[in-house]
């Protein structure tokens, strides 16, 4: 009987490749026997880096295991070691290698844009690529940042903050004028000359000089009280008040530090937490952390730094300065490659003293904090699924329970919902919406609508993650309903060939009370648990979070199809035309029904055109 010889792997295959390889600078990857990225790096010089991989001793026990797993590796060669460095943080994103560091939460943050258009610009928070004419300030550490800015000032700058289409089409001043949030440019409550005065204003305060806003507007109260035009008087106070007010909200402002990124690392029994604060214009515009992944605690905070300032800042534009709590591995390096990215200098500073290392203690005392909390829920939520494993006979403590909820009024915009946690809480990344599309469905199958989501998602599971190997299985499924939606998901598993995926279901019980819920399985009784066990509750949140999660998608949907326009699907019909003909028609319902005489009468439509609208409505 013919035995498959196991591949060999360790020192020995790292060794084979020395011959091959020469002093260029480049990148490495190390593969285990299937194939699977362990590690990417980059090297001056790959010979003498790999070279020291193939030592047989002298390593340490992160590194040793690393060595022992690889059966491959794969090079790229660069030309210098900066286009190595970034070659290789945009791979350790893509491959997400089990020994490197790995930056896990890394979404975009918003801004704020003063847009430039439009001769009366507007002001708006804007997140992703910026592609629209305007000026741009951030970033902001949250959404919330933004909009608790933007509304102090609205109130002190009296900028519009509504679309072009609705700016246009006003008649009347809104109610933002009346509570004196706007200067109503759309009706003509102040030229255009005084509205630029306005905005020029709100782009010095997010600018940093606010000082000089705030004198010049309390140089024009003192002038208004002494004409006796007390209610301008007051409006001047109320605005001056207003920006005070933002500049209280945003707590530490530093004189010395117009623009950096303060980032700030904390290590504890093989976790880490990573604070950065946003300080721009002098201004404290908030601040976030983060908690990349370590392959062990023989890690140094040189190297985590240093993986995180390189992955953090791959998509985002980094600031002038960076102070940082730790030295990183090559700071010269790292800033070369970041001052490459954005075209100007990026400087790289550890603070020992002064107003930049309080900024950095600040930011390292919420780092220690914040982790201290993180690993304070991480030992609940270890608590808790112990619990789910025991109280639903599983064989060990789900690593991925997905939720699933569908929502819909009578049937329309209907939606299927799926929230997902894990031993770090909800995982947001992996949420996953399901636009209802089964045409056959009944209004309302809730039945139907469950086994559309399900077979979409299992069949989608089944191509994507065939050997399970990817960590995309769940451990645990939990459906809203009883014993009816239970078997109907069974047989849907059954059809897909998944049998051995746990499942429950969670019905409200007796009167649809919140804590009377009844849990079902197939094959077995229905069971409720003690009405204060912490699991109790802990399904409760999964079950509510998957009902906002739908229910916020399907208004989403809804609101969506509410504002759409007939006219939008019309071939040919761009917004001028589109605008041309709801002025003659006066709505898209009256254009549906138009002759082609009366649509060959409107401005700026052919011949060709009108034929083409009149047959888009006719036809259908």
């Amino acid at each position: 009987m013919n035995q498959t010889t196991p591949p060999e792997t360790g020192h020995a295959v790292i060794q084979s490749y020395l011959k091959t390889l020469d002093s260029s600078p480049g990148v490495y990857r190390m593969l285990d026997a299937e194939s699977r990225v362990l590690y990417v790096g980059k090297a001056r010089n790959l010979k003498a880096r790999v070279s020291n991989y193939a030592r047989p001793s002298g390593h340490s026990g992160r590194i040793e295991r690393m060595i022992s797993e690889t059966a491959t590796m794969m090079f790229l060669t660069t030309r210098t070691e900066t286009e190595a460095l970034l070659l290789e943080q945009n791979l350790i994103k893509q491959l997400k290698p089990r020994y490197n560091v790995l930056l896990r939460d890394d979404k975009s943050f918003p801004n704020i844009v003063v847009t430039k258009d439009h001769s009366y610009p507007q002001i708006k928070k804007h997140r992703g690529k910026k592609v629209q004419k305007g000026s741009y300030y951030g970033p902001f550490a949250s959404a919330g940042a933004v909009n608790r800015t933007l509304n102090q000032l609205q109130k002190v700058f009296l900028l519009r903050n509504c679309t072009d289409s609705v700016f246009n089409s006003r008649t009347r001043p809104c109610l933002l004028f009346q509570i004196k949030r706007c200067a109503a440019p759309c009706v003509g409550k102040v030229t255009e000359a005084e509205y630029g005065a306005l905005v020029a204003d709100a782009e010095r305060f997010l600018s940093g000089r606010s000082t000089k806003v705030q004198e010049e507007l309390a140089t024009q109260m003192a002038e208004a009280a002494e004409a006796m035009e007390f209610e301008r008087a007051a409006a001047l106070r109320d605005r001056i008040r207003a920006l005070t007010q933002v500049q209280t909200a945003q707590g530490i402002n530093p004189r010395g530090v117009a623009e950096a990124d303060v980032i700030a690392l904390h290590m504890e029994k093989g976790q880490a937490c990573v604070q950065v604060f946003f300080i721009r214009a002098n201004q404290n515009w908030g601040n976030r952390d983060f908690y990349p992944r370590i392959s062990g605690p023989d890690v140094s905070e040189a190297e985590v730094l240093q993986a995180f300032i390189g992955q953090f800042y791959d998509d985002k534009e980094p600031p002038r300065l960076l102070l940082l709590s730790h030295p990183v591995e090559d700071p010269e390096l790292l800033a070369e490659a970041l001052a490459e990215k954005v075209g100007r200098k990026v400087e790289i500073a550890v603070p020992l003293r002064g107003e930049k290392a309080e900024l950095v203690e600040g930011a390292a005392r919420n780092a220690r904090e914040s982790l201290a909390r993180k690993m304070s829920e991480s030992a609940t939520q270890t608590k808790l699924l112990d619990g789910v494993a025991e109280a639903f006979g599983l064989d060990g403590p789900p690593q991925r329970i997905e939720v699933y909820d569908n929502s819909h009024i009578q049937g329309t915009n209907a939606v299927g919902g799926m929230i997902v946690s894990g031993p770090d809480g909800f995982m947001k990344n992996h949420y996953r919406k399901f636009n209802i599309r089964g045409e056959d469905l009944t209004p309302g199958d809730d039945f139907g609508m469950m086994k559309e989501v399900l077979t979409r998602r299992f069949q989608r599971l089944l191509k994507e993650d065939p050997d399970r190997d990817k960590g995309l299985w769940p451990d645990l499924l939990l459906i809203d309903g009883g014993a009816g939606q239970v078997s109907a998901v069974h047989e849907i598993m059954v059809e897909q060939g998944v049998e051995d995926v746990p499942m429950v279901g969670v019905a409200k019980g007796v009167d649809r009370d919140h804590g009377k819920e009844e849990f079902y399985r197939i094959g077995e009784r229905p069971f409720a648990l003690r009405h204060n066990d912490p699991v109790l509750y802990f399904i409760q949140r999964l079950r509510d979070e998957a009902h906002r999660f739908a229910i916020g998608t399907h208004r989403a949907k809804r609101a969506k199809s509410m504002a759409a326009n007939p006219l939008d699907d019309v071939p040919g019909v761009g917004s001028t035309r589109k605008r041309a003909l709801l002025a003659h028609f006066g709505s898209a319902k009256a254009v549906s029904r138009a002759n082609l005489a009366d649509l060959k009468a409107v401005d700026g439509i052919s011949e060709t055109l009108a034929e083409t609208i009149y047959n888009f409505f006719h036809d259908k």
